[in-house]
């Protein structure tokens, strides 16, 4: 055991010496960077690189296991580059919380914000560089608020990120019968009410609140109560899970956007949003819509959004804004052009 040992350390030590020499050449690259005022964020590089990884014999290594070991990795090039500052909608260990995390790694800065708007607005003056905000759930469809900062802001999304969401029931209390009260956000007691419905909750009273992190720090203080939230929130507080996986359907998964305040070069894979107002007549849907059968764009989601009483439409498509075809969507001065990103899936 003590030679495997041995290995294992010599092994590890030329990992930070491999990991270091890297680091030299991320920190040249840096500095081309910052002459040619490039983004420090590549999404396309990083997908291009697990792309290559994944295609290589890896053994006992499945593809996941690589992505979290080099979105690691990448998280601290883009550190050592430049030190991250990521805000995020929510208290720590959120969903969003969550996402950000997913990208951006152990190593970044992250900034919790009150709303949306405010993840907006501290990314549109220049506070942080990203902001991570949610987008649309599968079981609860798109996120107004964050279409109407969209529609305010001069901000663009520059990846999305799919995560699974998934509730457990923590509490310090280990009788059910003894919890008086539960505590989690609207959405989160809609998705699991099947669970609620099933365990005859309905004489114990819900309470809402503005997360389901806050509702595990909330239910970590008291002994008669318990929450609804994730299980990284419940470990955070140290909440005691009773049920895992609670909520009604188990292909539960929320879409996220990164934004940030530049748009990326041209992209391969690549999925566009957009916002388009158009007049109030009869058939000016049909004919804007018709333009993507012209050009031959492939349409992934429409979605209609009044804001201030105007209405306009959340529109998702195949391509980056730069090609020839879809510059001619995009260029249309009825259109907000919201960015060009990696497309992770086609829906959630």
């Amino acid at each position: 055991m003590n030679n495997l040992r041995d290995k294992i350390d010599d092994i590890d030590n030329k990992l930070v010496e491999l990991i270091n020499e890297r680091m030299e050449y991320v920190q040249n690259i840096g500095d081309l960077k910052n002459k040619n005022n490039e983004s420090i964020y590549r999404p396309q590089r990083e997908k291009d690189i697990l792309d290559r990884l994944h295609k290589r014999e890896k053994n006992l290594l499945k593809n996941s296991d690589i992505d979290a070991i080099f979105m690691e990795i990448f998280s601290i090039s883009r550190n050592l580059e430049l030190p991250q500052k990521v805000a995020y909608l929510g208290p720590r260990g959120s969903f969003t919380h969550q996402a950000a995390k997913s990208r951006f790694g152990l190593q970044s800065e992250y900034i919790s914000s009150k709303s949306i708007k405010d993840v907006f607005e501290v990314v549109n003056l220049g506070i942080v560089k990203f902001g991570v905000v949610p987008i649309e759930n599968s079981s609860n469809g798109i996120v107004g608020e964050t279409i109407s900062a969209f529609a305010k802001s001069n901000v663009f999304i520059i990846s999305e990120v799919i995560c699974n969401i998934s509730h457990c029931l923590a509490s310090k209390q280990d009788n059910l019968k003894n919890i008086k009260k539960i505590y989690s956000k609207d959405i989160a007691f809609w998705q699991c009410s099947s669970f609620l419905e099933g365990y005859d909750f309905k004489n114990i009273d819900l309470i809402y609140v503005e997360s389901t992190a806050k509702a595990a720090d909330l239910a970590s203080k008291e002994d008669d109560s318990a929450a609804i939230c994730s299980e990284v929130a419940a470990n955070m507080y140290s909440l005691p899970i009773l049920y895992n996986n609670i909520q009604t359907t188990n292909n539960n998964k929320t879409r996220f956007f990164v934004i940030s305040n530049y748009h990326n070069q041209k992209l391969t894979n690549a999925k566009t949003s957009i916002l388009a107002t158009l007049p109030n007549s009869p058939g000016a849907l049909v004919d804007f819509l018709l333009e993507f059968n012209k050009y031959k764009i492939n349409l992934i989601k429409i979605k209609s959004h009044i804001n201030n009483g105007i209405s306009s439409f959340f529109i998702d498509f195949d391509g980056d804004k730069n090609e020839d075809n879809i510059s001619k969507i995009v260029s249309q001065e009825n259109i907000k052009l919201l960015g060009s990103y990696i497309k992770e899936s086609d829906d959630v």
